[in-house]
């Protein structure tokens, strides 16, 4: 149906078999956001977020035909990640972000931080959160993580530019605040091995076969950070 003209992947809009519209990044979203992606929706939804629905979808190898108007080559056939489109909803914003439960917004920014996740950055200059604000029922919802499980992750940058930044303290600084954060994540990491089976096997590749640039220890090491003493440690 299009291309999205946001975010750096520019997802193609489609729509699926089963009426809705999605969001969806294929072929040259690259190996490496895929993986990032699907497994962070996945935890995102046992840590409790409000992410928009999300699945893997498959896209005919028949709809993939040179020469017209839209080139499909760039979304490519096979199994995709497809974000379901949410009606109602709008960027958040300096004024929408004002709206937001400081519980809730604790709870993205904590997630981000877990995840090495710097992409949902907002200040007075501008930015992009990653973040949707449905107007009709005030709610939040929860996109793009294809950048999580950062490997060049900088923590300052992170805490001076996140959208929910200036809630750091009111965890950082509390052990009970601490202890219930790291409950939760254990309670995620005990479903690893779930999350892990479900990660198409062709996404750990590129096209010749040379393995994609992402790990599936590397993603298990970002998270199991967790259980060190200076997690909460910040620049």
């Amino acid at each position: 149906m299009g291309r999205a003209r946001q975010g750096v992947t520019k997802p193609f809009i489609c729509r699926g078999d089963d009426g809705h519209g999605y969001y969806v990044k294929g072929q040259d979203a690259g190996r490496r956001s895929l993986v990032c992606e699907w497994v962070a929706a996945q935890l995102a939804t046992r840590f409790g977020l409000p992410i928009a629905d999300y699945a893997l979808a498959e896209v005919p190898a028949e709809l993939i035909v040179p020469g017209q108007g839209l080139d499909l080559s760039q979304l490519g056939a096979g199994i995709v990640f497809a974000s379901r489109e949410l009606p109602h909803v709008q960027e958040l914003s300096l004024t929408t972000r004002a709206l937001v439960g400081v519980e809730q917004a604790t709870d993205v920014l904590v997630f981000d931080w877990w995840l090495h996740n710097e992409d949902r950055h907002l200040t007075a200059f501008g930015g992009n959160p990653n973040l949707l604000w449905d107007v009709q029922t005030e709610q939040l919802a929860v996109i793009d993580h294809n950048q999580a499980f950062d490997p060049s992750f900088n923590a300052a940058h992170f805490l001076a530019s996140h959208v929910f930044g200036a809630y750091w303290n009111r965890v950082s600084t509390d052990l009970v605040e601490q202890a219930k954060y790291l409950e939760k994540m254990e309670v995620v990491l005990a479903d690893l091995n779930i999350v892990r089976d479900s990660i198409p096997e062709d996404w750990w590749f590129v096209d010749d076969g040379v393995p994609a640039n992402v790990s599936w220890n590397e993603i298990v090491r970002c998270l199991e950070r967790c259980h060190q003493d200076d997690f909460w440690t910040a620049p």
